[in-house]
Order: C-alpha cells, then sequence, then structure tokens
C-alpha cells in the first residue's frame, strides 16, 4: 500500500487556525457502519448517540510548553529547540533547528535564561541538559512556549494555554495535545454522567513525531517514533465490565486507540487475545489490514493527507469509507486538525 493512496485534496482555508469559543460547539460527522448516510451533527450532541453503560477512554495527558529559543554560545547562531521528551535530572530529548548540526559539548544560550548543554545526538533528536535553576517541568511552565502545530500559522496566544490542553489534562509529558479530547467541556461530560455514560483515562504521551510526515512510498517500510504509554488495571476492569454488560468501548481520539492496541495481548495459538495493564514504549503502526480489537467505536478529528493518523482511521472504518466521508466533510465545509471539527466512527471493512 503506498504513500499516495493517503492523498487528499484540502482547500487550505479549512484549516483551523483557532479553536471555537465553545468547545462543545464543533461539528460531528457521524459516520454509521456499512453504507449508511452521514450524519451532519455538534459534538454536543454525542448523548443522543450514545446509550448508558458505554464507556468513553480519554487521554490524560497534559502538553508541555516545549518550545524554546535561543543562541550558540560562542558563534552567537539562532537555535529553536522542541523539547520531545523530559529525562530524569534535568535532561530531555529534543529537536533543535540551527544553521549547522550541534557537537556534544556544544552550549545553548537560552532566551529564557540559563544555558543547556548537547550530551549527544541520536538520530534526529539531540539529547540535552538543561541547567536553569529549578526542576525543567517546572521552569518550562512559564519559561517555554506552547508547541501549536505547524500548520497554525501563528504565535501562541493566552488563549490557547487553556484551549490546547483538554480539562481533564493532569500527566505532563505530551509536545502535542490529544485533540479529540479537546471538544470536551465541563457541561458535556456532566450530561454524558447524567445519561449513564461512563469514562476512564489512559496516557499516551504524544511526542514530535506525530507531526512528521512518511517519508517513504511503501507505507510497510515506515518506522513509527516512540512514545509512552500507561493502561492502569483500573481501565483493563472498566472495558471487562464494559463489554460483559453488552456497552461500547468508544476511544476518544487515536492515542487512545495507539495504546489500547498497545497493551492488547494475543491469545496463544487464537485470534482473541484481551486488554491487559502495560506501561512502556510503543511504535505501534495501524494501517488497513490490521484489525482493531480494542474498541468498538472512535471519536477523532480531521487528519492530515498521507499522514499515520488517517491510515489509522482507514484501518477502522475502511479506507474507501473514510475518503468518502473526507470528501463530504470539504464539501460541507468542515474545519480540519488540531483545532477543527470531529467525527463519530464505527468499524467497516479495514481495506
Amino acid at each position: 500500500m503506498k504513500k499516495s493512496d493517503f492523498h487528499y485534496d484540502l482547500p487550505p482555508e479549512l484549516i483551523a487556525q483557532a479553536p471555537l469559543p465553545e468547545r462543545s460547539a464543533s461539528r460531528l460527522l457521524v459516520v454509521p457502519p456499512g453504507d449508511g448516510p452521514f450524519d451532519d451533527r455538534h459534538v454536543r450532541d454525542l448523548p443522543e448517540l450514545l446509550r448508558a453503560g458505554d464507556l468513553l477512554v480519554f487521554n490524560d495527558t497534559r502538553v508541555i510548553p516545549a518550545r524554546l529559543f535561543g543562541s550558540k554560545v560562542g558563534s552567537g547562531g539562532r537555535v529553536e529547540i522542541l523539547i520531545e521528551r523530559l529525562l530524569p535530572g534535568n535532561e530531555a530529548r529534543a529537536q533543535v533547528g540551527a544553521s549547522k548540526p550541534l557537537k556534544a559539548g556544544g552550549r545553548i544560550e537560552l532566551d529564557a535564561g540559563g544555558e543547556a548543554e548537547v550530551l549527544g545526538r541520536e538520530g534526529e533528536f539531540y539529547h540535552l541538559r538543561f541547567e536553569v535553576g529549578e526542576a525543567l517541568d517546572a521552569w518550562l511552565s512559564h519559561a517555554g512556549r506552547l508547541p501549536l502545530p505547524p500548520y497554525i500559522r501563528r504565535e501562541p496566544g493566552s488563549d490557547d494555554d487553556e484551549r490546547y490542553q483538554t480539562v481533564f489534562a493532569r500527566k505532563v509529558g505530551a509536545v502535542a495535545a490529544p485533540t479529540a479530547g479537546l471538544h470536551f467541556d465541563e457541561s458535556l461530560l456532566e450530561v454524558l454522567r447524567e445519561r449513564g455514560v461512563q469514562s476512564g483515562h489512559v496516557t499516551l504521551h504524544v511526542g514530535a513525531g506525530t507531526f512528521q510526515p512518511v517519508r517513504v512510498d511503501d507505507i510497510a517500510d515506515h518506522h513509527m517514533h516512540s512514545e509512552w504509554l500507561e493502561v492502569g488495571a483500573g481501565l483493563v476492569e472498566q472495558v471487562r465490565r464494559t463489554r460483559a454488560a453488552g456497552g461500547r468501548v468508544v476511544a476518544v481520539g487515536t492515542t487512545v486507540v495507539r495504546a489500547l492496541e498497545s497493551a492488547w495481548r494475543q491469545g496463544e495459538g487464537t485470534d482473541a487475545g484481551e486488554l491487559q495493564p502495560f506501561a512502556g514504549e510503543t511504535r505501534i503502526f495501524i494501517y488497513p489490514g490490521y484489525r482493531i480489537r480494542s474498541v468498538d467505536a472512535l471519536l477523532t478529528n480531521f487528519h492530515l493527507p498521507e499522514s499515520t493518523l488517517l491510515m489509522l482511521v482507514s484501518a477502522f472504518a475502511g479506507k474507501a469509507r473514510m475518503f468518502a466521508a473526507y470528501e463530504h466533510a470539504v464539501r460541507e465545509r468542515y474545519r480540519f486538525f488540531s483545532y477543527g471539527d470531529a467525527m463519530l466512527l464505527w468499524p467497516g471493512a479495514g481495506g
């Protein structure tokens, strides 16, 4: 299967540059299984589309203000840093933009104060140690800038500090928001609870690789960046009880699917398997031909052409069905990507 098989044309003006004033006011394209008609709704209608006993699974990761600027000590050359992962000892893995590659031992004077030392490099990521006078995560909270996606063509404002986080974000570690969760506000969550819809959480710290394009023509040759996740025993028990009672597991975002599928253990010699607690790294790459077992429905935003996320949703709902839905969304002027509208997908033929 080729990368070009996942191309579609998107008018640039449909790329949302800012969130709507109200989170749950975003439009929601409901894509039923089979060839049933698409339904144009709003996220606030979700309580009518789910039923008592269903389980919504959210990603509770919190976005780091991970973008920094500085100058090389000595030459004065400008440097842009995007922290990809926090490490012990005020160290971090990061992407570094500079006119020339940095060498081990090189130092960066940070615009926000303090310095960073280059400890080494592996592939496109540098290993940096920060000398900033306090714990790095605490320092970033007031010194770093929010890393809005590259297709948002403006500098982040004070509103983004709130709106590019989910209302349930609590575990610091992501450099990009799990954007399907951005549509939920406290009032919508309360209505869902009143209707008997349950909720649970996993953690997957979204890495900088989420914005990296697929650079190979044959998608089977693509290698995902590693991301850390945790699926706890409590969530596993919630899923077990939900399905035993006839409820449906609804993933809020592709990161939840990736977390749950990474925690899914194939039964030896069977096609069954089960969800089990798991904490660790994942490089899981889901594309058509992969059978998603852990969820029964998926709420997700619209994804970039030729992206691994578009490949994932095509595996879940079926590629032909997915592209028909995208054509409908373009025609109906839905808003695309991180601050855009959403879809509610039911499983289909995964080819």
